[in-house]
């Protein structure tokens, strides 16, 4: 099922105080930009009761309070907002994201590769040739999926999770590429590293990037990841935006 533009989306309770306001089935740049659109007609003027907006691949929930803000107010207010022209929050912005593919940062790079019938060296060039768009966070603080993974690298996750890897790595499974901010046990495949924080509480934006925006990754070498690392650590922001 997809909605295309224009179509009525379908409205959906996740309990008695939140509302799933679904555009589509399927990870699609059109069906992202109707979420995001939504989401910043509502941000720019919140009706009261409304207490948390949250943007999916394809949907977005509201989260409200049932005792001030109506279920059949709270629709009919989306139906108006879907239908009256609206800024987005800001514009999507670019990033060059630095990357480490070498060994010990890429430490799935080769098993993957040998699935796909390609060299370690192939792989990662192929990654990071990419354009890819920010669909959103989840899962875990600034765990950030990104849609536009070329199809020579998509592969499905792992049948059985592997142990935890190390905190800021690049994945790739089930047809996305994806940054984990945290070590965990993962069925994603790790590919590479990046020195850059994509969470941080302490910042006055804890979260670097915004759905919509798009970024590709810039291969670096070992030497030049702990260069960059350490002053990451120390607050600096070492991916680059470029302004719209």
């Amino acid at each position: 099922m997809s909605t295309g533009q224009g179509e009525r989306p379908l409205f959906l309770d996740a309990g008695e105080a939140a509302l799933v306001v679904e555009f589509g089935r399927s990870v699609d740049p059109a069906i992202s930009d109707r979420v995001l659109a939504l989401d910043a007609a509502l941000a720019a003027d919140p009706p009261e009761g409304l207490r948390e907006l949250v943007p999916t691949y394809r949907s977005l929930m509201i989260h409200y309070d049932p005792l001030r803000l109506e279920r059949a107010r709270l629709v009919a207010l989306v139906e108006e907002r879907l239908t009256a022209p609206v800024a987005s929050k800001r514009a999507a912005a670019h990033w060059t994201v630095p990357c480490c593919y070498d060994l010990p940062h890429g430490e799935d790079l080769a098993e993957m590769a040998a699935l796909l019938g390609l060299s370690a060296t192939e792989a990662a060039a192929i990654h990071a040739s990419a354009s890819y768009r920010v669909y959103m966070y989840g899962f875990s603080p600034g765990f950030t999926y990104l849609g536009g993974l070329p199809e020579a690298i998509a592969i499905s996750r792992r049948i059985k999770p592997r142990p935890p890897h190390d905190s800021k790595v690049v994945l790739v499974g089930g047809g996305l590429s994806a940054i984990a901010s945290f070590s965990m046990p993962t069925g994603w495949y790790v590919v590479g590293r990046t020195p850059e924080r994509l969470y941080a509480p302490e910042r006055a934006e804890a979260f670097l990037f915004e759905p919509g925006d798009s970024l590709r990754f810039e291969p670096i070498d070992a030497s030049t990841f702990m260069a960059l690392d350490a002053r990451a650590e120390a607050g600096e922001v070492v991916a680059r935006r470029q302004a719209p």
